[in-house]
């Protein structure tokens, strides 16, 4: 059987270029670190499987390739490109992220719950309140009600972690009450979907609002969730609940959040994404007391590649075995 030709255009170290390589003598493993998508249409000519976190690149050199795997979860920057229309097989990292981004999401909740960023401007100002239970009093998470708007692999892990802090689970999900087939890390998630106490509908997005305490907002970006969360959305929201966003700015509308957050239609928000990145100097959420602003990095931990290596070992033995890969991207849905 011939070879396939593997090239890496991230920053895989040499322990996990060895691994990959490992998994078969077919395997002719390459990694040329790419720091801009234009850089990556030169390098593919014989290249059959390309691990890439570019996906603007032009295919004319491209014959070979059958298969890519993104380094990332979201495939919405692909929107238009070539590639999204090309004979080859695309493939997600949703699985990989779990863990860091669920427990980001707990930390923000009991930090806004708790009101620490009050108590971190007290502690700067050398202020010690004259009534700190008035002042800083809080709230419990257990016995709280969250929404996670868009049931995939993390908000099936925020679940897993909300529930076992004893808060009540609901969930919205385009795709309905499934199993998940996706890549899943052992011991996370929620596989099966037993835990949200009820499912919702996109058409029931007020009534699943309502209710909750804190919104986790981990949908894909497509054109049915763009700006789902606008005015009326925030409206249908308890006026003690917090928004927390961790998937793509886009999903909620910047402008109704803001009004939302200085009328106090909201008790606040914690933002790691934004519909424009970096986060303009000027944007008035530097300036809000009542949301935290986190520069898309709730994944970031040292374990990011080691679990991304794993997945594609994963999947390359399936590609070389014929079998169907995990994660393979629905272009008509867009993730």
């Amino acid at each position: 059987m011939s070879d396939v030709i593997v090239l890496s255009t991230t920053n895989l170290n040499a322990e996990q270029l060895r691994g990959i390589s490992a998994i078969s003598p077919r395997v002719r493993m390459q990694q040329i670190f790419c720091r801009e998508s234009s850089e990556v249409a030169a390098l593919l000519p014989d290249v059959e499987v390309l691990l890439t976190q570019h996906g603007e690149f032009a295919l004319d050199r491209a014959d070979r390739l059958r298969w890519v795997q993104m380094q990332y979860a979201g495939v919405d920057h692909l929107a238009g490109q070539p590639l999204l229309s090309a004979p080859v097989v695309i493939t997600t990292s949703s699985g990989i992220h779990v863990t860091p981004i669920a427990e980001f999401v707990v930390g923000q909740m009991v930090i806004l719950s708790r009101k620490l960023p009050l108590a971190a401007r007290l502690q700067r100002g050398h202020s010690w309140p004259d009534h700190p239970w008035r002042t800083l009093m809080g709230r419990e998470l257990c016995g709280e009600t969250i929404g996670i708007l868009g049931y995939g692999s993390i908000g099936r892990e925020v679940g897993r972690l909300a529930q076992s802090l004893g808060m009540r689970v609901i969930a919205l999900s385009a795709s309905g009450r499934r199993r998940d087939e996706g890549y899943r890390l052992e011991g996370t998630g929620d596989a099966e979907g037993q835990i949200p106490a009820e499912w919702y509908e996109p058409a029931q997005l007020h009534g699943f609002l309502a209710p909750c305490g804190f919104v986790v907002v981990a949908t894909p970006l497509t054109p049915q969730t763009r700006g789902l969360i606008g005015s009326e959305a925030l409206r249908a929201m308890r006026r003690d609940a917090y928004l927390l966003n961790i998937a793509r700015g886009e999903v909620v509308q910047e402008k109704a959040l803001i009004a939302a957050l200085r009328e106090g239609q909201i008790a606040g928000a914690a933002l790691d994404v934004f519909e424009q990145e970096p986060l303009p100097a000027g944007h008035p959420f530097y300036e809000l007391d009542n949301v935290i602003i986190t520069p898309h990095m709730a994944a970031m931990t040292p374990n990011y590649n080691q679990r991304l290596t794993a997945l594609f070992g994963e999947n390359l033995q399936r590609y070389l075995a014929g079998e169907r890969l995990l994660n393979v991207v629905d272009t008509r849905r867009g993730y």
